[in-house]
């Protein structure tokens, strides 16, 4: 059994213009949203044996709000900076953990979202990722290899409110 949860990073700030996009930081959303999120992802009793994030600061920074909530140390991973789904998928399948947590970043997130969300047909399929939505997916197959061909067996959707 493997499950994959998908975190898009928390709100981040548009305050300085000139600011490289992989430097931009959370704004007051962002850092309010973040624990919110991480509370209720902790609830509900997911335990992840890695937390992987992109090298983007705001992904840092709400890898690093999660990490606590779920405690677990985020590992840094410059390929989930834009990353599109096979690369998410290819950065968690070097794992040896059963459950992996993964912040980055859209449009990939979402894209990765949709696909394994639209499992039956008909399904009531994400069709976005917000800031700071969290998406968990299980899936009854023995190696992360075989994840990506896989339906899932289970998956959940929650978002910031308001």
């Amino acid at each position: 059994m493997k499950t994959l949860a998908l975190v898009r990073h928390a709100k981040s700030s548009w305050d300085h213009p000139g600011l490289d996009d992989h430097d931009r930081t959370l704004n007051e959303r962002g850092f309010r949203d973040a624990p919110v999120m991480a509370a209720r992802l902790a609830a509900s009793g997911l335990r992840p044996g890695a937390l992987l994030s992109s090298t983007a600061v705001r992904a840092r920074t709400t890898a690093a709000v999660f990490g606590e909530a779920l405690g677990i140390q985020p590992d840094l991973d410059e390929r989930l900076y834009g990353a599109a789904p096979g690369t998410l998928l290819r950065v968690v399948a070097e794992r040896a953990d059963d459950a992996v947590l993964v912040v980055a970043h859209n449009p990939g997130l979402t894209a990765l979202a949709q696909h394994f969300s639209g499992f039956p047909a008909g399904a009531d399929a994400i069709s976005h990722m917000p800031t700071c939505a969290v998406a968990v997916f299980t899936f009854d197959v023995p190696t992360w290899d075989d994840v990506a061909g896989a339906v899932p067996a289970s998956w959940s959707f929650d978002a910031p409110r308001g």
